[in-house]
Formats: structure tokens, C-alpha cells, sequence
């Protein structure tokens, strides 16, 4: 098979080494790619807004599965316009990613489906959201632009004064743009957080193995939100009776639902769970592998998830359960000075090799570009993840940040402690 990757991310990194193990693959692209996937598969200058010289291009190069890694491209409908044109597209339908496009939609979809998540109203001016908040106890809550914003757009606020604060900077200074055109203002939940993937048909689904990751900028959750500093794979103490809660409580309702309003889900879904002492709860949905979840539960699947993925493209699952390896995947994230606000640019990255030199090591590209003699560069905020394999949480944390600590570019940064807690995740009373 001749296989197209959409995106240029770490996550993309890990998907093209993911379908690069099949048997099945004859060549993979990926576009625009970076500097670390330029090293597993050939990356093509295409322009996919350009959709008519984009589908020439797919024709052309007899392109039998096109994977979308990251959200705009679905939110653009590139996956309806591939099928109608007969091509075969890993990836939810723009009217099913709405789910991650639009918060709004997200948690009215929510409630009208009986699915748990925090208490919240819809603002659609900044007076009458202040109004609001004016009016409300002085209480933790959470407000969050409607639409897409790189992973950013969500404001935690210890009370009523932060809120409106991020209600000035969302509505007023335009911080998101036109994603903050409309907000969602919600309750602060508070409990053990959990991040679940399902692969699904629509109707049918298969779990992915439970993973936890880090938003906050700073070490013991601090700082700015980010798209991500780190995570690891299975989560501690998440057993069978816990994901068939989440399951039963979040998961099916929100397939059925979305068949139900005429927008069935197909490809990979990703929940994110909040463990609160009423039972889970939804944070949010999103309607691609997460980055940088994707670096560290792909590494654990043994064998390629290409089959699932065309599987799936053509209407459903395949038979059987994933096999999947023991121990646990820890991923670090190294960004750059500046994220993320501005990230500092064109900074050398040195000692990959060596990195990956280190047993049950990979380092996957995100913010890289090539340079002249084999030289990588930074070219974003979040650069690379540094994704480690282990007997154990222990082991793997450690091969982790062994391996990072080769690894140099000016400015650099990460946290300290991505899977160094303990958390004891408790299933609820149904």
C-alpha cells in the first residue's frame, strides 16, 4: 500500500513509524513532515487547502490511504472531500469532528445526550459573561474559547477574579482569535485525570491503552496551559472495571448520539476523562490521536496500526482484539525558550543520536526542520518528544529522562516530572 500522512508533528512522527512496520506498506509519504520524518518517509511540498491540485497529487502517486494527524484539516472537510472523490481517508467527518471544533457544540451535544460533564453556560459578548461571573460565588470554574487553538484555549481559574480576567483576554484582546469569538464557561472538576482513545467504526470500538498527560507548562502542574509537556502509558490503577464505567457512561452514549444526529464517528476519538468523586466526567473530545499521547501509546502497540486504520476507512473494525506490549511508554517533551507564548527559533538540536543510541529509546520529531550537514534546527515551540520503553512506570521514566539529558538546544526546556506521581483512580458507585 502506498500510504499518506497528513501533518508534521510528533504525532505524525509516531504514526508514520507506526505504518512503516507493516508488511502490507510499499511507500509511505508525509506532508509537510519535519526534519525526524523526513528520515522514515518522503515528504512532498503540498498545499492541502489547494484541494484540486492536492487530489491530483493523491491520483497521481496511486495513494491507497490517506492518515489525517492533526484537527484543522478535518474541521476543513478534507475527509469528506477525499471520499466523495473515492479515495480512502483515515479520519472523522468534519460534521463528527465538530465534536472537537466547536466547545460549544462539544458540551451541548453533552447534555443533550445525558453524558457527564461540568455544569456550564454558552457567552457569545464579553458584558454578558462578566455579568454572569459577577453574579456567581467566587468559585474554581474553567473557561474556554469555542473554537480550535493549537491546544491553548482553555483558561483554569482558581476564582471569580481569574475569570475575569481570561474573559478579557479570550473576548476582549483576542487572545484565540476567531475561537474565541464564543466561550464556555464551566465548573472546575477536580480529581485524577485520564486520557482515553478509542479506534472506532461509528458503532463499534476497540480501546487504546490508558494514557496521562501533562498540560501545564511547569513542573507540579503550573503555569500556562500547553498543547502538551509529557505523558505516560497505562495509567496506574485504571483496571476493567473503570474503563467499562467510562465506557458505559461516555463512550457508547456518544457514538450512539453522533450516528444518532446523522454524523457517524469513524477513526480515532479521544476523551478526556476527569475521575471525580460523582464517577467520570468529560473534559473534552477531540477527533484525532492526541500529541503527545500518540508518541507513547503507539510504541506500545505490537504491530503496526495501519490494518485497523484501512480497516476502518473502508466502514469498520477488524476482527480481533490489539495485541499489545507489557511494561509502560513514558514521553518527555522538550520546547522551546518562549512556549507557549512565542517560541525562540532556528536554535541547534545536538545529541539525538545519542539519545537514541540508549536501549528502548526514540525520539520523535515535531518543531524541527533540516538544515545544510545533517543539521536539525528548532522551528516552533514544542520540538521533540523523547519517548522511552520499560519493565515498568520506574524503569521507563528513568530511560526517559536519561536519554533527554543528551539531548541540547539552546533555551530548551522541560518538566521534571512527567508519570513521577502516584494517583489512585477509584472506580465509581454506579
Amino acid at each position: 500500500m502506498n500510504i499518506l500522512v497528513i501533518g508534521g508533528g510528533g504525532r505524525e512522527h509516531a504514526l508514520v513509524r507506526s505504518i512503516r512496520r507493516s508488511s502490507i506498506v510499499k511507500r509511505v509519504w508525509c506532508a509537510p513532515g519535519n526534519a525526524g520524518i523526513a528520515r522514515d518517509a518522503d515528504c512532498p511540498n503540498l498545499d492541502i487547502e489547494d484541494q484540486p491540485t492536492f487530489l491530483r497529487w493523491i491520483r497521481r502517486n496511486k495513494i491507497d490511504l490517506t492518515v489525517i494527524g492533526p484537527e484543522k484539516p478535518l474541521t476543513m472537510g478534507l475527509s469528506d472531500k477525499m471520499e466523495q472523490e473515492g479515495h480512502r481517508v483515515f479520519g472523522p467527518s468534519m460534521a463528527a469532528a465538530e465534536i472537537e471544533s466547536s466547545k460549544v457544540f462539544a458540551k451541548e451535544f453533552m447534555a443533550r445526550h445525558e453524558i457527564p460533564t461540568a455544569d456550564f453556560q454558552v457567552f457569545e459578548s464579553a458584558r454578558e459573561a462578566k455579568d454572569h461571573l459577577r453574579h456567581q460565588e467566587d468559585r474554581p470554574m474553567v473557561v474556554k474559547a469555542d473554537g480550535l487553538a493549537a491546544g491553548k484555549g482553555v483558561m483554569v481559574c482558581a476564582g471569580r477574579e481569574e475569570a475575569l480576567d481570561a474573559v478579557n483576554e479570550i473576548m476582549e484582546k483576542g487572545a484565540f482569535g476567531e475561537a474565541g469569538r464564543k466561550i464556555v464557561i464551566e465548573d472546575r472538576l477536580t480529581g485524577p485525570e485520564l486520557s482515553i482513545f478509542v479506534l472506532t467504526d461509528g458503532y463499534d470500538m476497540k480501546l487504546l491503552p490508558t494514557c496521562r498527560d501533562y498540560k501545564r507548562a511547569g513542573d507540579g502542574d503550573v503555569g500556562p496551559n500547553t498543547g502538551g509537556m509529557g505523558a505516560y502509558s497505562p495509567v496506574d490503577n485504571v483496571g476493567e472495571e473503570i474503563l467499562r464505567d467510562v465506557e458505559h457512561r461516555i463512550l457508547q452514549p456518544t457514538l450512539r448520539g453522533l450516528a444518532a444526529e446523522g454524523r457517524p464517528y469513524r477513526g480515532v476519538l479521544y476523551a478526556g476523562i476527569m475521575m471525580t468523586e460523582q464517577g467520570p466526567m468529560v473534559l473534552e473530545f477531540n477527533a484525532r490521536f492526541g500529541d503527545p499521547e500518540a508518541q507513547i501509546i503507539l510504541p506500545l502497540l505490537s504491530r503496526s496500526l495501519l490494518e485497523e486504520m484501512a480497516s476502518i476507512a473502508e466502514g469498520s473494525l477488524t476482527s480481533g482484539e490489539l495485541d499489545w506490549h507489557d511494561g509502560c511508554s513514558v514521553g518527555v517533551v522538550a520546547c522551546s525558550e518562549g512556549y507557549p507564548g512565542a517560541p525562540v527559533v532556528d536554535r541547534k538540536v545536538k545529541g539525538i543520536e545519542k539519545a537514541e543510541a540508549l536501549e528502548g529509546v526514540q525520539v520523535l520529531h515535531a518543531a524541527t526542520r533540516k538544515a545544510p550537514r545533517r543539521t536539525v534546527l528548532t522551528s516552533g515551540g514544542r520540538v521533540l518528544t523523547v519517548v522511552a520503553q520499560g519493565t515498568d512506570k520506574e524503569n521507563a521514566r528513568a530511560r526517559a529522562y536519561e536519554a533527554m539529558g543528551l539531548i541540547e538546544f539552546e533555551g530548551m526546556y522541560y518538566r521534571q516530572d512527567i508519570a513521577g506521581e502516584n494517583q489512585k483512580i477509584v472506580a465509581s458507585e454506579s
